[in-house]
């Protein structure tokens, strides 16, 4: 996938998934007034990953490439796992299997660490299921606003 920007209209069918996915698990809107651009744009990270047996990260706005410490194409061909330290990674899968169950989550926290080894805590997160017009699973997403440095 292109990095997002004028020329593919910021990956609008993704983005379009991404906000309409999130309204409909959680009933509200992620970002107000939001269109592709503004999507990418957010001043919060919004990443999402696909259904393969080990995701790999399909979306990840300005926030969160500058919070992973990587670009574009090195996010979005990295397995979703690696967001999480593997020590981390047990409650990482624990969390995405109550998603499943729940439909979405409102209020996750965990530890996260970046290209650098820049270790930091998400807090508030909601994840939810990226779903097409058919109900058909695309992947999963995640959005946070708040994080700290550990």
């Amino acid at each position: 996938m292109q990095t997002p920007g004028p020329e593919n209209s910021y990956q609008s069918a993704h983005a379009e998934l991404l906000l309409r996915s999130f309204e409909q698990a959680t009933g509200r809107a992620l970002l107000d007034n939001a269109d592709a651009e503004a999507l990418y744009r957010a001043p919060f990270p919004v990443l999402s990953h696909n259904t393969a047996a080990d995701p790999v990260l399909t979306y990840g706005n300005l926030a969160a490439q500058a919070l992973w410490e990587m670009g574009w194409e090195q996010l979005t061909s990295m397995p979703s796992r690696l967001t999480a330290e593997p020590a981390h990674r047990e409650q990482r899968d624990a969390m995405f299997a109550e998603m499943r169950a729940k439909g979405f989550i409102g209020n996750y926290a965990g530890v996260r660490i970046s290209a650098s080894g820049r270790r930091f805590e998400i807090q508030g997160a909601v994840i939810w299921p990226l779903l097409g017009l058919d109900g058909k699973k695309l992947g999963e997403a995640a959005s946070f606003r708040e994080f700290s440095f550990l």
